[in-house]
């Protein structure tokens, strides 16, 4: 069984365009790039939660047994250290070239 990879806040964070997203979800690392355009709750909630902790969002909405279950499919890895969070990221949008933009860097 191979060792599970771990990834910090910084690294998350990298991985907020349309081309890769990564959120975190109780600490644990998830590529949902590929689940974009599947998310029955549209594709802006994801985008909204690019490069970011999603764990809260993700438990607001409620999700079935059956999300949290698709969820492991895209299991990349475990946080390491503090997780990304809104608070230093600010408001986000996608621009023109589907990056993630935060209120911050506009």
């Amino acid at each position: 069984m191979s060792e599970v990879k771990t990834f910090t806040a910084d690294e998350i964070r990298k991985h907020a365009t349309r081309d890769s997203i990564w959120i975190v979800v109780h600490d644990k690392v998830y590529d949902v790039t590929k689940f974009l355009d599947e998310h029955p709750g549209g594709e802006e909630v994801i985008l909204e939660n690019a490069g970011l902790d999603s764990t809260e969002a993700f438990e607001d909405i409620g999700h079935s047994e059956d999300a949290r279950e698709m969820l492991k499919d895209y299991f990349i890895g475990n946080l390491e250290g503090k997780a990304p969070t809104t608070a230093s990221q600010g408001e986000s949008a996608e621009d023109e070239h589907g990056h993630v933009r935060t209120k911050q860097n506009k």
